[in-house]
């Protein structure tokens, strides 16, 4: 049991004072970086997804014919 709070200290001392946190204006920087990224890549996605729907529809509607 006290290996467990030996670690428990150890792990709470390594978060308060080794841990270098980032400041809340790189905090904000890197999340609207994350998010606009995010939005990029989901429309690349969105683009991709209804190019290859409307080659497959062009197939179909070929092949049904």
């Amino acid at each position: 049991m006290s290996r467990i709070v030996e670690i428990w200290k150890e792990t709470t001392d390594e978060l308060i004072n080794k841990v270098t946190w980032p400041t809340w204006e790189e905090l904000r920087s890197s999340t609207a970086i994350v998010v606009i990224a995010s939005i990029l890549f989901a429309l690349v996605i969105l683009l991709i997804d209804k190019s290859f729907g409307k080659v497959m529809e062009i197939l179909y509607s070929m092949l049904g014919s």
